[in-house]
């Protein structure tokens, strides 16, 4: 079964990193060493004579082989993975790794001379390591070999060892996973070279094979930042309108290790200075007006001070002054309509700043803040402040202006009443502006003959727009359909309700259709619209026989007769006693009844009446006689 291989990448499919041997816990310093393997789309070139006992092949690695390709797939079930830094390779992408395919008898398979470091000095070790075999492959039939490393730091004569560490079994996964590792030692008095070894303790087989990438060596020292006392964290902001300022710094360590110092400066945190002279734990600053940056380069010996790769950078403590913003921009004053919504007044900042809302130019109330945006409640200029750190604002205020322009004063709402088969006239009731009504009519005043809701908008010269309403209502003209009589009570019945007042006379109305103590007669009923929309007479004649009459001479109710049968042409009534005799006829000449027959009293009784009017109505009654 063909092995997976040993490759270190830059750049993989699932990526991991954690210490398992031992890592630099403090700050560091620029890499010393490193072997990322080159890169190219072609295998190799062969490693150094010496640098490995495996055997260099242009192609798939067998056991005991090795190679240098920019992919870790050198066979089906490895995983397809670049190499771990492709893309900090020189030449791009495609950066290369050391693939080793394990030998079946556990051996170094790396060793190098490391040489160039510093005396007296910590430093870390670290590579990146990956297990190619891919756990979901079939190839091994789930017995794959880990791959297990042992790393080793000897001195120049491989007599001494520094340090080393065991990876421990590192297992095969589903997915293509770097991790790297490190090693943590300190070179002595006159010691500036070591040897790397890098052993396989995994005997050959399937499954055991390794992909290493981008071995580094660096310089250690304790964790290094910069303080002062008030100041919270490494960074202070300022403006400019509180400068010159000074500081005094210092140097705070993580460790116990003695060390020594050498401060420096930057006005743009790329190019560093040394400040002469300046080699203690506290630095007081000369008066700043402008951004710096302070570090503290930090050695174990003072003759690696100067050595950049010898030597610890501290963390970066910044002063960084800022400028007085300059005023912000207006978005241009609004001028709306009393009646529109009222939208937000903006400015625009010409950088980061933020900017807060104010009702004076200097001073006044603080009407919103952190935004280039506000919306007031009313007509005024306001003013807007950039401002940065809260303190550091613009030297001027930038005026912006709410105008509320009126709108036409209409007057209220209106109804208005038409009356059927007419024309009503609507009138807008304001001069000197523009009309448009909802007729598409554009004139101050318009007919119509439907009811309805009709609206005008009216629009002054200064672009506002105010809506009137109109509600037209339509009155029909009355109909009588009938008099209803009740003795002398008349009710008038109209066939609909409407805004009506009622008569008899035709002179004098009233608002209710109902009239009582009627006199008889020939009579007309009166109905009018009140908005003068029309009327309706109706005629109908009114009888009213009295129930009894009382023949004694005292003048009060000696006669019988029918109440405006005088005014009732060709009309007759017939006046019988309680056994159907005749007693006397009556008409429009010979109109009233005395109680006598012939001549002569007839006794008191009832008596019954029949009527017949021109119509050929015909009323039935009956009355009292008495004495």
């Amino acid at each position: 079964m063909k092995k997976v291989t040993f490759l270190l990448l830059l750049i993989f499919s699932s990526f991991q990193s954690f210490g398992q041997l031992g890592f630099c816990n403090g700050s560091k310093g620029i890499p010393i060493f490193t072997e990322d393997f080159g890169s190219g789309t072609d295998y190799g070139p062969a490693l150094p004579s010496g640098v490995t006992s495996y055997t260099f092949i242009a192609g798939t690695p067998d056991d005991g082989l090795y190679t240098l390709f920019y992919r870790t797939n050198q066979y089906g079930s490895w995983h397809n993975s670049p190499d771990h830094t492709p893309d900090n390779q020189p030449n791009g992408t495609n950066g290369k790794s050391l693939i080793i395919n394990a030998s079946f008898t556990p051996s170094e398979f790396y060793k190098r001379v490391v040489s160039g470091l510093c005396v007296n000095t910590t430093f870390e070790f670290s590579s990146w390591l990956m297990n190619v075999f891919n756990s979901t492959s079939t190839a091994c039939s789930g017995n794959s070999i880990p791959i297990n490393v042992t790393f080793e730091i000897w001195d120049s004569t491989e007599t001494i060892l520094l340090q080393s560490g065991n990876t421990g079994n590192i297992n095969p996964t589903s997915s293509a996973i770097w991790t790297q590792y490190g090693l943590v030692f300190t070179t002595g008095i006159g010691q500036t070279s070591v040897v790397l070894k890098m052993r396989n303790n995994g005997v050959g087989g399937c499954g055991n094979d390794l992909a290493i990438d981008d071995i580094m060596f660096r310089s250690c020292g304790d964790f290094t930042t910069i303080g002062s006392t008030g100041i919270t964290g490494n960074t202070y902001i300022v403006c400019e309108d509180v400068t010159p300022i000074n500081i005094n710094l210092q140097v705070n360590s993580s460790g116990i290790t003695p060390n020594v110092f050498q401060w420096q400066e930057s006005l743009d945190n790329v190019i560093w200075n040394d400040i002469i002279g300046e080699n203690s734990n506290n630095y007081d600053t000369p008066n700043i007006i402008t951004s710096h940056y302070y570090r503290v380069k930090v050695a174990q010996d003072v003759a690696n001070l100067n050595n950049v790769f010898c030597s610890t950078i501290s963390e970066i403590f910044s002063v960084i002054v800022k400028p007085k913003p300059l005023a912000p921009l207006s978005n241009g004053d609004k001028s709306i309509c009393e009646n529109d919504p009222i939208s937000a007044l903006s400015v625009t900042t010409l950088g980061s700043e933020s900017v807060n809302w104010y009702s004076a130019a200097t001073g006044g109330s603080l009407l919103q803040s952190n935004s280039v945006a506000f919306t007031p409640t009313n007509a005024g200029i306001f003013y807007a402040e950039s401002y940065t750190l809260n303190t550091c604002v613009s030297t001027n205020r930038t005026a912006v202006q709410l105008t509320l322009n009126p709108i036409p004063a209409i007057i209220q709402n209106e109804t208005a009443i038409l009356c059927e088969t007419k024309s009503v006239l609507l009138d807008a009731g304001i001069n000197n502006v523009t009309y448009n009504w909802s007729t598409t009519e554009t004139s101050k005043s318009i007919s119509v003959s439907n009811p309805g809701t009709y609206t005008v908008s009216v629009t002054s010269t200064n672009g506002c727009t105010n809506l009137k309403t109109i509600v037209v209502t339509e009155n029909l003209i009355p109909i009588i359909t009938d008099v209803v009589i009740n003795e002398r009570q008349v009710t008038i019945i109209t066939s609909f309700s409407g805004d009506f007042e009622y008569s008899l006379d035709g002179i004098n109305y009233q608002n209710y259709n109902v009239f009582e103590n009627t006199i008889g007669g020939v009579k007309k009923a009166y109905v009018r619209e009140k908005n003068n929309c029309g009327k309706a007479i109706f005629n109908f004649t009114l009888i009213v026989f009295p129930k009894f009459f009382t023949p004694n001479g005292d003048t009060f109710n000696d006669y019988f007769s029918m109440e405006g049968f005088q005014s009732i042409t060709n009309t007759t009534i017939s006046i019988f006693d309680r056994y159907g005799k005749l007693i006397t006829y009556l008409n429009p000449k010979n109109p009233f009844w005395d109680g006598t027959l012939h001549g002569n009293p007839i006794p008191a009784s009832d008596y019954w009446y029949n009527a017949i009017l021109q119509d050929g109505t015909e009323l039935k009654g009956h009355f009292a006689l008495i004495r």
